[in-house]
């Protein structure tokens, strides 16, 4: 059963320069691993300090297969260490 994964983030305008680039390079990656079906990153309109990211996977396992790639680890360390804090994930199944 395809999951939904969310990720919401706190971003100031000037980590947002920096954070772009790193989540084109996990969207590039993630492209390239079994089960990964899309992904889209979105800003909040009242809130542009605010992003979202949301991206849909065919199964549970093939997103916990992704999160224990060691090149999606070295690109996440990046983020947590630009953001400073650890990205937290939300998972959902298709009710």
């Amino acid at each position: 059963m395809a999951v939904k994964i969310i990720i919401k983030r706190r971003v100031s305008e000037k980590q947002y320069s920096e954070l772009a680039p790193l989540l084109k390079q996990l969207r590039v990656l993630a492209m390239n691993q079994a089960g990964y079906v899309s992904g889209e990153t979105l800003q909040r309109v009242d809130d542009p300090n605010e992003c979202l990211v949301i991206s849909t996977w065919q199964s549970i396992d093939d997103w916990r297969t992704w999160v224990l790639n060691k090149d999606r680890v070295a690109v996440q360390n990046g983020i947590d260490s630009l953001l400073g804090e650890k990205t937290e994930y939300e998972i959902y199944n298709y009710a």
